[in-house]
């Protein structure tokens, strides 16, 4: 894995993390990069100051919780834009895929917390949905 540190043409900076450069490039040339505060497509790698070994950075609870939030908001966000909304339908469209029952598609909903240790104890991949922190703040 490699984290960039990336900027829209708006100035909001935020971290991206990428399988290798590769990965960055092709998503960048895809126009998938998308700013999860302004939804702007238009992102570049920000300046970065190298990691040396034995240096430490102060940072603060703060900056590290503003991280968080844009980095849940950033997966929430590609998350609904790439995935079919199937609803309280969640485990049994999960299952119906994972057995080949129906087209394989990327998909989000809701489960107890019962449904989701049985779907992954048949073997189905699912992985809870972070909380959108900005609706539970209104």
């Amino acid at each position: 894995m490699i984290v960039y540190n990336l900027r829209c043409d708006s100035g909001h900076e935020f971290e991206g993390w990428f399988k290798d450069g590769a990965a960055f490039d092709a998503q960048a040339a895809e126009g998938k990069l998308l700013c999860p505060m302004c939804d702007s497509r238009h992102v570049e790698k920000a300046i970065m100051a190298p990691a040396v070994a034995g240096t430490k950075k102060s940072v603060s609870a703060k900056d590290e919780l503003k991280k968080m939030r844009q980095f849940v908001s950033g997966m929430r966000k590609y998350v609904k834009e790439n995935a079919d909304y199937v609803g309280p339908k969640f485990p049994e469209e999960a299952r119906k895929i994972h057995y080949g029952e129906t087209e394989e598609r990327h998909i989000y909903g809701e489960a107890t917390l019962k449904e989701a240790r049985e779907l992954i104890e048949e073997g189905v991949d699912v992985a809870p949905l972070p909380p959108d922190l900005d609706e539970e703040a209104n």
